[in-house]
């Protein structure tokens, strides 16, 4: 069990073990799995699955995973090296994302319910909207926003809709330590 977070699951796999910065924030119900990486006042929300067990995980400063996402990763085969999963500061990925393989650069996001598959890049400040299949080897330029199934160009992100994304980090991160005092208040009950 893990002291920290005693509601969480988070196990080694072969010797890996989750790194969790100490202002991060794990939600009840999350399962970290092997090489994960969480940075600073990241959060990990209610249902999440962060597997990193054939490559790894990392989650930058001050980003969201919402709840019911799930992380895994592409490990190596004969012509190549696998595909981790690597998320930059201040990205927020919506309730019920799957990102897999891929990497997003700072400031990305990606909406509720969409997926992001292997060897993916969503640029800086670029958008992909919910419910959206961002299929392999697929890069979403900086500050674009991308729908649809398979994903799509939409337009540029103005600076005002980026503006928004640095608004839901602050949020979010504000909104996990409100969440970690109630149940550390719970939890001493």
């Amino acid at each position: 069990m893990n002291e920290r977070f005693p509601w969480a699951t988070i196990l080694p796999f072969e010797g890996k073990v989750p790194q969790i910065h100490e202002t991060a924030f794990i939600a009840p119900g999350a399962r970290i799995i092997g090489d994960v990486t969480i940075g600073p006042e990241a959060s990990v929300w209610y249902n999440c699955v962060l597997r990193g067990d054939i490559h790894r995980i990392e989650v930058g400063a001050r980003s969201n995973v919402q709840d019911g996402s799930v992380f895994h990763v592409e490990g190596p085969r004969p012509d190549t090296e696998g595909c981790p999963t690597i998320i930059g500061e201040d990205c927020v990925i919506g309730h019920m994302a799957v990102v897999h393989g891929c990497t997003l650069e700072d400031r990305a996001f990606v909406g509720m319910g969409a997926v992001a598959m292997d060897d993916c890049r969503i640029g800086q400040g670029a958008m992909l909207g919910a419910g959206a299949l961002l299929s392999p080897g697929k890069q979403i330029p900086p500050r674009q926003i991308w729908i649809g199934r398979p994903a799509k160009f939409l337009k540029e992100q103005s600076e005002a809709q980026v503006e928004k994304i640095r608004f839901q980090t602050e949020r979010y991160c504000q909104l996990a330590k409100r969440h970690l005092a109630t149940l550390n208040g719970a939890a001493e009950a």
